[in-house]
């Protein structure tokens, strides 16, 4: 595997200067984001079909091991502050279970029996999304809940750093970032570890575009949860209804800090009617603009 590889390049790391070390260090992480400038086309294609996968009801579902897996869950479970992504509509499927996520677990991520037996209690099922990431692509817990959530009807993404590994090909859509050997030979918290952060990102935050969760570049849709967040709220309210800053305070309290809900009150509708509009159009606030002839 490419990712396991030691780069003679580097088999004397430990006597360089420190600086020179780090220099090192940083040209591999921007090889690892430019090893993604290939799946711009895979990633779309994957966040596309999974926004129409999930529909109102679909649970996007995150699988892995190690640091591939600490990196799934970080990216999921950031989604419901930005985007308000119900944390019912997630699930984190750790080898090793949630504590692995602060102490690696010996041997959790060769227990496919174990993913399998997961998959089935969380009755994963065809309006899921399943994303597994292993850096190797061979990681036996990722690839069984991959197989087995497939069989179950759910739809599956791929994420791995070697090409050809059975991960990729045994997921639907496959995302391939090649990263090759790291500078200290596999340790794939680095190159690999970042890319694959980098293809989280980009893949879930496309699906929360096309799911309607962004409107003109604003996190419309994020949980307010502190006073600098409420500020932000109150503005993309003002900026968004055209109003004044009261009036947006004001809709915005009256819509219990539910930014889409607030625009809609600021124009002039009442909270429950405004919500049941909303409601209509799957929380897309672009469509709920355009029926009201506010946007084109």
């Amino acid at each position: 595997m490419n990712t396991e590889t030691l780069d003679p390049r580097y088999r004397d790391l430990d006597l360089w200067p420190t600086q020179l070390a780090v220099e090192a260090m940083l040209e591999g992480q921007m090889a690892a984001i430019a090893a993604l400038q290939s799946q711009t086309a895979a990633i779309a294609a994957a966040a596309e079909q999974a926004a129409q996968r999930l529909g109102d009801e679909g649970r996007l579902v995150f699988v892995g091991a190690g640091t591939s897996g600490r990196l799934a869950v970080q990216d999921g479970t950031e989604l419901y502050p930005t985007f308000g992504w119900g944390m019912e509509r997630m699930v984190f499927l750790m080898a090793g279970g949630s504590g692995a996520l602060t102490e690696a677990k010996e041997g959790a991520e060769d227990d496919a029996e174990a993913a399998r037996a997961e998959i089935t209690a969380a009755k994963i099922g065809p309006q899921d999304v399943v994303i597994g990431v292993a850096a190797s692509g061979r990681t036996p817990y990722t690839v069984a809940a991959i197989d087995q959530a497939r069989e179950a009807g759910a739809l599956t993404i791929g994420i791995a750093n070697n090409p050809g590994s059975a991960l990729l090909t045994h997921a639907e859509h496959a995302i391939l970032a090649v990263t090759g050997s790291e500078i200290v030979a596999g340790s794939t918290r680095m190159k690999a570890g970042t890319a694959q952060k980098a293809a989280l990102n980009l893949l879930s935050t496309a699906i929360m575009l096309r799911r309607g969760l962004v409107y003109e570049g604003r996190m419309v849709a994020m949980r307010i949860s502190n006073a600098k967040l409420l500020q932000r709220g109150q503005r993309m309210v003002q900026d968004i209804a055209g109003v004044d800053a009261a009036t947006a305070a004001s809709a915005l309290a009256s819509a219990q800090n539910d930014i889409r809900l607030g625009v809609i009150v600021a124009l002039g509708m009442p909270v429950a009617e405004a919500r049941m509009l909303l409601a209509e159009h799957g929380g897309d606030l672009r469509k709920v603009l355009q029926q009201l002839g506010r946007r084109d």
